[in-house]
């Protein structure tokens, strides 16, 4: 493949200026030898065949040195592609060996061989070329004069042009003679490497990313380089389509099998899906994130409050073709936390994402008019509904139809937000609730005076039943340091749960954290308990605050310091996006234990929100943890205490056990602003 030019200057040296290969012009081999030297090319691909060790019969030519250089060969002025000179070093090996009788030689010796000390030496030098995918041998026929046969002295060179290889790769060349008559030399060598390809590390996986054009096609092969009879256990949940398999001898010419044996398997297309992920980018654009290429569409869905199915927008909008990691848009003019993006396989549904609620919200109670036009600009109106569009204005006796006046109203004085429009129609998002406040104001009044009797009566009365009813969602993210702080979390989020709190923590989700993976499954919990109008809690400690060091400072944490199943590790990629941007205040809060940890100790960026130290300030936190705008209730100290009590025996066994930092030990104020 033709290699750019400031590809070459970027893999080879810093400076473009600094380094420059020498040029050659034209596709053919070519060999040339030092001064007195003569030589030529014999055959350009011959078998590799070294065959064994003969005696030498006199002074030989073997080789001594191998030594390379990169250079180009252009066939044309734009088009060069990278090339490896080998230049053989020569030397004369053995001796003359004296006739002990001229009759065993057949009587007087020849005249024109009474002197062979005089007489020039040939050799047939032979060059092996090992460089994935390809392999080639060329023979060279070395000619030294008399005047220059010197023994054990070295006679010059002849140089090979070239071997075609790539950058990035490992080459092995081998050198000899033929006949061989000395074990033959090797040299292995790593070529410069582009920037096509780099490693880069997220939690305990490792991403090998590959920069390349989307007209390129390329292989890529992950071996083990062993001897003898392997058995290779593949974990089922690495399994993917595109994973083949090849084997080979290390050795020149050797012969590649290659095999991909999961193509059709359900298992690694079943892997496939799970792996991948749709990340929006812009307003407009997003991207499938997947293993493989695989064929795929996608379309643009609403999916309404409530829990009914995603419901395409097809028409109007149309399926798109999807190509793995290749930037996709919608023609939309805004976003919408009801706009979500399915992608089909097979006519399948695989994945669906809201793409848009992380940034704008929860689902919001919004119906979707759909605006169609016809070549003569007639425009018809109707509702998107689970039972289909419902065309407006209507008499039928669904949601959308018995409020058909008041959408009407409202797209006409602009209060609808424009989703998207073209010559064929246009989608607008209405809000509902304040339509349905006119239909039935009285039945609301009514509503909002039975449940403020109500409310009086339970808090007057059954103030533990309203608590239980009102129950805050919270998500508890600490980092598993050791086996007796991952016990002391447990006992703060079982006593949690004697609250009106519902607590999700990864202690208790062991399972569906190994089905789903760390990142996954915070990801989800996240957005399901944000939507809920939830709180995430951040526990931190010694080792939470390491890892939001260096996330702070490299943005990413070194793999294998933790367990498999630390999902605060895992979290922080999404966490956070969330403080930098803002939007932590009321969504988060932080805490840590009295002994080991010092809240100065958490990064600056971290203390965006509350952070309280437990379990001093225990009814602070348990406040902090209630619903938005609620009234801080007169048994908080009653349900602090509850919560202290159930904490200490954890605490105690925690702070006295061996290999526990004694009290005044933890990390000091400071020592974990990583900002």
């Amino acid at each position: 493949m033709p290699v750019p030019w400031f590809l070459l200057s970027l893999a080879l040296g810093r400076s473009p200026v600094v380094l420059s290969l020498e040029r050659l012009v034209g596709p053919q081999d070519a060999t040339h030898c030092s001064p007195g030297l003569s030589c030529h090319l014999w055959g350009s691909d011959i078998l590799c065949l070294p065959g064994d060790i003969m005696p030498a019969p006199g002074p030989v030519l073997a080789p001594t040195h191998l030594q390379t250089e990169l250079v180009l060969r252009c066939p044309k002025e734009t088009d060069c592609d990278l090339c490896v000179r080998v230049a053989v070093h020569l030397a004369v090996h053995g001796h003359w060996e004296e006739p002990e009788d001229e009759e065993k030689f057949g009587g007087a010796a020849d005249p024109g061989e009474e002197e062979p000390r005089n007489a020039s030496l040939q050799a047939q030098v032979v060059l092996s070329f090992q460089a994935y995918p390809t392999a080639r041998c060329v023979l060279l026929e070395v000619q030294v004069p008399a005047a220059l046969v010197q023994f054990g002295q070295s006679v010059g060179s002849v140089v090979y042009d070239c071997f075609e290889a790539a950058l990035g790769s490992e080459v092995r060349i081998w050198s000899y003679t033929q006949p061989r008559y000395e074990k033959e030399l090797n040299l292995t060598q790593q070529l410069p490497a582009l920037p096509w390809l780099n490693v880069s590390a997220d939690g305990d996986n490792v991403h090998l990313v590959l920069n390349v054009s989307e007209e390129q096609h390329f292989g890529l092969s992950l071996y083990w380089n062993q001897t003898g009879p392997q058995i290779i256990t593949l974990n089922h949940t690495d399994l993917v389509p595109c994973l083949c398999i090849q084997v080979w001898p290390l050795e020149p010419d050797s012969v590649r099998t290659n095999i991909c044996p999961f193509r059709e398997d359900p298992r690694a297309h079943r892997n496939l899906w799970r792996a991948a992920r749709l990340r929006l980018l812009t307003l407009q654009s997003w991207l499938l994130d997947a293993p493989c290429s695989l064929p795929a569409e996608a379309a643009l869905c609403w999916r309404a409050l409530g829990g009914d199915p995603c419901q395409p927008l097809v028409p109007p909008l149309s399926w798109e073709n999807v190509t793995v990691d290749k930037v996709l848009e919608f023609p939309l003019l805004k976003g919408h936390p009801n706009l979500c993006v399915q992608v089909n396989s097979w006519k399948k549904l695989q994945l669906q994402e809201c793409l848009w609620a992380d940034s704008l919200g929860p689902l919001k109670d919004d119906v979707l008019l759909l605006e169609t036009r016809d070549p003569q600009d007639n425009r018809s109106l109707c509702a998107l509904e689970p039972s289909g569009c419902t065309s407006l204005p209507s008499k039928a006796s669904t949601r959308a139809a018995r409020l058909g006046e008041y959408l009407l109203q409202d797209l006409q004085s602009g209060q609808c937000l424009q989703l998207w429009d073209d010559d064929l129609g246009a989608l607008w998002a209405c809000p509902m609730d304040k339509y349905i406040h006119k239909r039935w104001a009285l039945v609301w009044l009514a509503c909002l005076l039975f449940a403020a009797a109500l409310s009086l009566i339970l808090l007057l009365k059954k103030d533990h039943a309203k608590a239980a009813a009102g129950g805050r969602a919270a998500l508890l993210l600490y980092s598993a340091d050791d086996s007796g702080f991952e016990r002391l979390v447990g006992a703060l989020a079982s006593a949690l749960c004697q609250l009106p709190l519902r607590v999700a923590v990864d202690l208790w989700s062991r399972r569906e954290l190994s089905a789903q993976g760390p990142v996954a499954w915070f990801h989800a919990q996240r957005r399901q308990t944000l939507q809920e109008g939830g709180v995430v809690v951040l526990l931190f400690s010694p080792g939470a605050v390491a890892l939001c060091s260096e996330w702070l400072q490299d943005g990413v944490s070194e793999p294998g310091a933790h367990g498999p199943h630390d999902a605060f590790r895992a979290s922080l990629s999404c966490v956070l996006p969330d403080f930098l941007q803002g939007w932590a205040p009321g969504r988060y809060v932080g805490a840590c234990f009295d002994r080991l940890l010092h809240p100065d100790a958490v990064p600056a960026l971290f203390r965006t929100v509350p952070v309280f130290t437990l379990p001093s300030q225990l009814p602070d936190f348990l406040a902090a943890l209630q619903q938005p705008r609620a009234p801080r209730s007169a048994r908080l100290q009653e349900r602090a205490e509850q919560v202290s009590r159930a904490l200490q025996p954890a605490l105690d066994s925690y702070f006295h056990s061996p290999g526990t930092p004694a009290p005044g030990r933890g990390v000091g104020a400071g020592a974990g602003d990583g900002t």
